[in-house]
């Protein structure tokens, strides 16, 4: 019931997206382009990622698990009817052998049998069930990842579509300096030679255009991956500027705080529950009995009519079937020479134990590393981003004054031309500042073990 309620509530998200994405893609020219921003990638990520998706089967795989252990206490009913015959040779118990024999007789009944393996029905059942929670921070564990690296995706695609962008604004305006060139050239003000450095100077940043062009079908196909979205669609960020965000983030963060936040810690707290639980089989569990009870009500005696052609039956015309019911009820403590001599299941859930004890101290480890990188990152970006903007209001100012001066012949066309290049350098450090400062404000809420 709770798998069909969640499959029900993944085709309400993925529905209410579909109409998202119809509504942003009637916005766009062509009809096999979707448009999307942040909030989208993160709507049609939790409902459409594989990898989300592939734990949350898991988590639904070990609901499935615990359902089975709980089996362990409801005993097995059978009913039906059975036939016994034999012609020839037959040995009685005490070995003799009887010879022109036939036996035949007929069973019908009702019966239960019921084995009770205390020991593994009840640690089974509490380790089902700590394994069923573990998944479910697993899944949350994953499904934060996997959301992390759809933003880093989504801004290395947001950041190439404005860096091409920024190519092609400087694109247009160069080849609008070739051809004032070309006039000042035939009214015999400048030489050919600066209308042949503005002409190349229009392809190199053609050539740059198609790099960026590169690399922005490069970042839509991986965030296509991420998001089960087919590869013969097209993709654009819907947002045309990228500003630094400001989840006013503390940097000074305790780790302990972020341990105990973590999910991965989690479930690997309660896995080594989980694993305690199921080794006390092979310890106290050995001392707990195995309770058995088998039980029948039937009809049980002589087939009526001949049974063989090559031997009647002693009187064809009587029918014997007797009422007959058994009950066999048997508690036995199974004592396995082996498990106390060697311990070898014992000792097989000791190291499974330690390997769960070493895997908590490598989150941890792995913790403190994401959330130091996360803090470097926001810092150093924080910074670059306060330089990339004052340069980026520099080299703007120069430019504007550069094309002024060219307009009126007082400026080489070289100098304009390497105005732009610091332009669009500074232009270019700024974007990455930027992206690389919001990446690492998502990393570092990961980091501390918040909710994407």
């Amino acid at each position: 019931m709770n798998t069909i309620k969640n499959r029900f509530k993944e085709m309400r998200i993925l529905t209410c997206v579909l109409f998202l994405l119809v509504g942003n893609t009637a916005k766009v020219s062509a009809q096999d382009t979707i448009a999307i921003n942040l909030e989208t990638i993160l709507k049609v990520g939790g409902a459409a990622n594989l990898t989300i998706k592939e734990y949350k089967e898991r988590q639904e795989l070990s609901l499935a698990k615990l359902a089975k252990a709980k089996e362990w206490w409801l005993p097995e009913v059978y009913a039906g009817v059975q036939t016994h015959q034999l012609w020839g040779a037959a040995m009685n118990a005490d070995g003799r052998f009887f010879l022109d024999v036939t036996r035949q007789n007929l069973w019908g009944g009702l019966g239960v049998n019921a084995t009770w393996d205390f020991a593994e029905g009840i640690y089974n059942v509490k380790a089902a069930h700590l394994k069923s929670e573990a998944n479910k921070y697993l899944t949350q564990a994953e499904s934060n990842q996997q959301l992390l690296k759809m933003i880093h995706s989504y801004y290395d695609l947001m950041t190439a579509q404005l860096n091409f962008n920024a190519y092609e604004s400087l694109a247009i305006q160069s080849d609008k300096i070739a051809q004032q060139i070309q006039i000042q050239l035939e009214a015999g003000l400048l030489y050919e030679s600066d209308l042949l450095v503005a002409k190349s100077n229009k392809n190199h940043l053609q050539l740059e255009m198609f790099q960026a062009k590169k690399a922005c079908n490069n970042a839509s196909a991986t965030l296509k991956k991420m998001l089960n979205i087919e590869q013969n669609v097209k993709m654009l960020s819907t947002d045309t500027s990228l500003l630094p965000l400001d989840f006013t983030a503390k940097l000074k963060v305790v780790e302990d705080s972020a341990y105990r936040n973590r999910f991965e810690i989690k479930a690997n707290e309660i896995h080594l529950i989980s694993l305690e639980t199921e080794r006390k089989k092979y310890t106290t569990g050995l001392f707990i009995p195995e309770l058995n009870i088998s039980t029948y009500g039937s009809t049980y005696g002589r087939i009526n009519g001949n049974v063989s052609p090559m031997f009647p039956a002693e009187n064809p015309k009587t029918q014997q079937l007797y009422p007959t019911g058994a009950l066999n009820v048997s508690v036995l403590w199974k004592i396995p020479l082996g498990a106390l001599t060697y311990q070898g299941d014992k000792k097989i859930f000791d190291s499974k134990i330690r390997l769960n004890v070493i895997k908590k101290e490598q989150f941890k480890a792995q913790i403190s590393e994401e959330i130091a990188h996360a803090k470097s990152d926001l810092q150093l970006s924080k910074d670059q981003i306060k330089t990339a903007k004052e340069a980026l209001g520099f080299t703007s100012k120069a430019l504007n004054q550069s094309m002024e001066r060219q307009q009126i012949g007082t400026a080489k066309p070289f100098e304009v031309f390497q105005t732009q290049q610091f332009f669009l350098q500074a232009k270019l450090d700024f974007l990455k500042a930027v992206s690389e400062f919001n990446k690492a404000q998502f990393a570092f809420k990961v980091a501390k073990g918040e909710i994407l």
